[in-house]
């Protein structure tokens, strides 16, 4: 299998891992742990996992020049993105944050344009479009009860910052990839995050009673830790590594799928018309957008 297949699949890997956190998170917040103690949690949990894991790779001496690209990447993907989500889901609901979420892949094309000037190809766009048309389709005639939501506008702008810092964090690490171990990278990026993030998290984390957590709140802590934080970071730059941040971006718009095949395995919701409609035209604009150029 060539490095191009195994990037798709770790792309999708990743995005899959994302669509089932958005119940999965949402359930254990604010009652069991605050949405700014889950991040330290995250980003501790995360940081000792590669720091750990890069005792055994080869060591690599970041240049200085990139030590800062590090930096501006780390508070974009590790502390603006993963502070401005959970505070969205805290606020809001995961239908919302399925809505806003599907701008990253628009704004991750432009940004590409801009700063690594990656091709805007008329396929691209088209894919892109439909991959859009086909997520809000499905959100939109998606269910909206049992919401758990005590500031929607408030939550809703948070998840437009969370766009918005994944698009740029994408586009941000994506030369670095290029150059050192994997890592490398993720054990520097997310010890920055956990530095810069730590006066703002602290206070909550501190608060959680650990001692008396039952186990479906520990259960979807550790889900957190070491599928969304630490298994989607490092597949999404290993895909980065082959593919081009406006297709690793545009699984975003596969989410909302993966959370509806998660609820029909657990039984909390049903196929329809919509949902299958949905899943054709999010599949045919991931597809478009995931075909090969000559910038991957």
């Amino acid at each position: 299998m060539n490095k191009r297949y195994l990037a798709l699949i770790a792309a999708f890997l990743a995005t899959s891992i994302y669509g089932v956190n958005h119940t999965v998170a949402k359930e254990v917040m604010p009652i069991y742990i605050g949405s700014s103690g889950f991040i330290m949690l995250r980003l501790l949990g995360a940081t000792s996992i590669f720091w750990l894991i890069s005792l055994f790779t080869p060591r690599e001496k970041i240049e200085s020049k990139d030590f800062i690209r590090i930096v501006f990447a780390s508070i974009l993907g590790m502390c603006t993105n993963m502070l401005a989500f959970f505070r969205g889901l805290e606020l809001s609901t995961p239908i919302n944050s399925g809505v806003i979420i599907t701008l990253s892949p628009v704004l991750v094309l432009i940004l590409s344009y801009f700063f690594l000037k990656e091709k805007i190809t008329l396929k691209k766009i088209i894919g892109i479009f439909i991959g859009f048309s086909g997520a809000i389709f499905l959100i939109l005639n998606s269910s909206k009860t049992g919401i758990n939501a005590p500031n929607i506008p408030l939550g809703n702008s948070f998840f437009l910052l969370n766009a918005s810092a994944y698009a740029g964090y994408l586009v941000i690490v994506k030369p670095l990839t290029k150059k050192y171990n994997i890592f490398t990278l993720m054990k520097w990026l997310f010890l920055i995050g956990l530095i810069l993030s730590t006066p703002i998290t602290y206070n909550q984390f501190i608060e959680v009673n650990w001692s008396d957590l039952p186990w479906f709140a520990i259960w979807r802590m550790m889900y957190v830790v070491i599928g969304t934080t630490f298994l989607t970071y490092l597949f999404n730059v290993y895909a980065l590594k082959t593919l081009s941040p406006t297709t690793v971006g545009s699984f975003i718009y596969l989410q909302p799928i993966i959370t509806i095949i998660f609820a029909l395995i657990i039984g909390s919701d049903t196929l329809d018309t919509t949902k299958i409609l949905s899943c054709i035209l999010v599949f045919i604009g991931v597809y478009l957008v995931s075909l090969k150029n000559k910038n991957g």
